[in-house]
């Protein structure tokens, strides 16, 4: 608290001191080639304020041209379903900022999984908003832990990449609040994040960077926020106003000016746009930024460190944890030393290298090395298994298929057009499986893909998504037992395209957006497994899905209390878990809440807890998962506020949003 006040002391004590040029000059970036910088103010020490891109490390191309550790893509992340390791993660990311002399970084990406063709799928964590939120938290608190900024995006509603900069989201206020404000909402309140990012997209009509209900109403004033609003790169539109951005609450403008331009700045202030309140209001929250990351500051500050030992083991790490064994048919898999003298290797993601330049997008972190799927299967079989390259030749085959992150694939820019592989890599694994009964295929892609065509013939699939500079290491280490897969789907797999929920009417209202570029979100709350529960509709492989090399059995289920009263109430549910199998294993104890009875339609079921325990073999343990009674809660249009309404409830817990073991009944009110 005292350090808080110093630096609101100190921030008024700059306020008086300014210009109100210098003022305006704190509001954008005004030079040409300050891409990720901000204008210093020398004449009060004010230096240049500083950013990197992310999500998945410090981007190549906003840190000085630097080779950064290159962590797994954030999907993956999600999919570990490991908040203490997501946190981790963070303080990796944080150390490697600072290290490379910046002060922020432009993550987490927390817009939800819409559609399965967005091309920034792979940079976002889940369709469902309690699990994005969840792992962005400890993201964002690992960051902000070494003193360097989180920047939460795309606020809000920037689900797709077709017409982003000019299409406008069109939706009812209860799901713009309870599906894509969720986690931004939850972040805000309880991580205390530094940076919002506004999206490029209109909101029912409004620009993002000019939205006064959905910035200075909402986030400001509402939820209490106190850091900047920054525009998406070169987001500020022809039809937006200087002063509208200006009274929305838009406090940076990057990477250089179009609404922020001194001259239209004090043009608008002459004419009484905006006044001095609003102004020194928007000034405040930049400084307070400075301060906090240390631009501004005689303290000493967190040490960076960037490309160690630590952040590139727990990449790999990471990237283990998250892959997900979506078959394993015949217990193929994990593969004996002893019983396989060759192997053939295959397939167009074989050789590989995802990191590099502006590859994916903004995204792109190009690290310092970065270990293929063939040199990680080299590495681990040297000595003992001989690699070829012909099916017919070897005990078993693997076919590495998937996306890149080329325009099309899993690319910024670009939304994909299919949910199907390329025809060359159905025809390359329907050829193997054909000559090799024992065909494995590993998927490197950041999205869903189709697999009817070849699902049901081949004995073993693995989602290892982009696992980052290890990853190679990373899939060899599953493939072999190593590490035993305990990664969930954070969203989930349809079996064709007209099963997802945007998708469903094949209307191109719903996406990518009609004529004059509105996209109707007509299915409403029923996102993701809520769609296809209230549907009835069988995936591919369902939300929170995952298999083990052991088994896991579900024991009892013990709630705290059975009733809570209020909406700041919460219990915990003790649930007892034995690993029964062979081998040491973690599994996720996933808790969904069913509402009996309510005056507005819900879904199903909705994620509402979840822990991931590790457990040698043959041990049990309890396992205490918090449940929060605002997690209970829908968004209430006629209080425009959340509620929830007194009645019965259950909650259902299981090892998928299919595959439910226990249940326990409670009551609200």
């Amino acid at each position: 608290m005292t350090e808080q006040i110093e630096i609101e002391n100190r921030i008024s004590d700059l306020l008086e001191q300014l210009t109100l040029k210098e003022k305006f000059k704190l509001l954008a970036s005004h030079g040409r080639r300050r891409i990720y910088t901000t204008d210093p103010i020398n004449r009060l020490k004010i230096p240049s304020f500083k950013m990197t891109d992310g999500p998945l490390g410090a981007s190549f191309h906003s840190s000085g041209l630097k080779k950064n550790t290159r962590f797994p893509a954030p999907i993956g992340l999600a999919a570990t379903w490991n908040k203490d390791l997501t946190r981790e993660v963070g303080e990796a990311m944080g150390e490697e900022v600072r290290a490379i002399g910046r002060h922020m970084i432009l993550a987490p990406a927390m817009n939800i999984h819409r559609t399965p063709l967005c091309g920034r799928t792979f940079e976002y964590f889940s369709e469902d908003p309690f699990l994005t939120k969840e792992i962005a938290l400890h993201l964002l608190k690992g960051i902000q832990s070494k003193g360097i900024g989180g920047c939460l995006k795309h606020y809000v509603a920037n689900n797709q990449e077709t017409d982003r900069a000019s299409c406008s989201a069109e939706i009812d206020e209860r799901t713009l609040h309870e599906i894509y404000l969720r986690a931004f909402r939850a972040l805000v309140k309880e991580g205390d994040p530094w940076a919002v990012m506004a999206a490029y997209n209109k909101i029912n009509g409004v620009y993002a960077c000019a939205n006064k209900d959905l910035l200075r109403d909402l986030l400001f004033e509402k939820w209490n926020f106190n850091g900047i609003v920054m525009t998406d790169w070169f987001s500020t539109r022809k039809d937006q106003t200087t002063e509208d951005c200006i009274n929305a609450g838009l406090s940076l403008e990057m990477p250089w000016t179009f609404k922020y331009k001194i001259k239209a700045l004090q043009k608008a202030y002459d004419a009484g746009g905006f006044d001095d309140e609003t102004l020194d209001d928007l000034v405040r929250r930049n400084l307070r930024v400075m301060m906090l990351t240390g631009a501004i500051s005689n303290s000493e500050l967190p040490k960076g460190a960037r490309n160690t030992t630590h952040h590139q083991n727990l990449a790999r790490r990471a990237a283990e944890e998250g892959m997900v064994l979506l078959k394993n048919k015949r217990g193929l898999l994990p593969l004996d030393f002893e019983s396989i003298d060759k192997i053939a290797l295959l397939g167009p993601n074989l050789k590989k290298k995802f990191g590099g330049f502006l590859k994916g997008g903004s995204s792109g972190v190009k690290p310092p090395y970065e270990i293929t799927p063939f040199a990680g299967m080299k590495e681990k079989c040297k000595g003992k298994i001989k690699i070829v390259n012909d099916a017919s030749q070897a005990d078993l085959a693997i076919v590495f298929a998937g996306l890149d992150n080329s325009k099309g694939g899993d690319s910024e820019f670009q939304d994909r057009t299919s949910l199907n592989l390329p025809a060359d890599q159905i025809a390359l694994i329907n050829q193997t499986i054909a000559t090799n009964p024992n065909t494995i295929v590993v998927l490197i892609a950041g999205s869903p893909l189709a697999m009817d065509v070849w699902l049901d013939k081949v004995p073993v699939v693995l989602q290892a998504w982009y696992p980052g500079m290890e990853g190679g290491r990373a899939i060899a280490n599953i493939l072999f037992g190593d590490a035993n897969p305990s990664g969930k789907l954070p969203l989930t797999f349809p079996k064709k395209l007209s099963d997802s929920p945007a998708h469903s009417t094949g209307d191109p209202r719903n996406f990518p957006g009609d004529e004059e570029k509105r996209v109707f979100y007509d299915e409403g709350i029923f996102v993701g497994y809520r769609w296809f529960d209230e549907k009835n509709i069988e995936p591919l492989f369902p939300f929170g899905f995952g298999k083990s090399y052991t088994t896991f059995e579900f024991g009892d289920v013990h709630p705290t209390k059975s009733n809570l009263r209020q909406i700041d109430d919460m219990l915990s549910i003790e649930v007892s878990i034995t690993n029964t199998g062979d081998l040491e294993g973690a599994e996720v104890v996933q808790v969904y809440a069913h509402d009996f009875q309510s005056s507005v339609k819900r879904p199903p079921r909705e994620l509402v807890g979840f822990e991931k325990v590790h457990l040698r073999r043959g041990e049990s343990k309890s396992v205490h998962i918090l449940i929060k009674a605002e997690d209970l809660a829908f968004y209430d249009v006629t209080k425009h506020d959340w509620t929830v309404e007194p009645g019965d409830f259950k909650f259902l817990i299981g090892n998928s949003s299919r595959d439910i073991h226990l249940d326990a009944d409670f009551s609200f009110g």
